[in-house]
């Protein structure tokens, strides 16, 4: 029985911290978007950032080098 009054302090300080992680997580701005980062791993890239002929070049100037 005396243990109870160990592990209701704890358990409250444990609630405790946990609420404080949650509302920060909520002021950080940490659920603002949920579903962009994953629809953003399903997007293809359809402009590459260089050309297939820029590309030959950079080789070229790097083979002259």
């Amino acid at each position: 029985m005396e243990i109870i009054y160990l592990l209701i302090p704890l358990s409250l300080v444990l609630v405790g911290i946990i609420v404080w992680i949650f509302v920060w997580a909520i002021h950080s701005g940490q659920f603002d978007d949920l579903e962009g980062p994953a629809h953003q791993i399903l997007m293809d890239d359809d402009s590459p950032d260089t050309t297939p002929a820029d590309r030959r070049k950079d080789e070229q100037e790097q083979d002259s080098a």
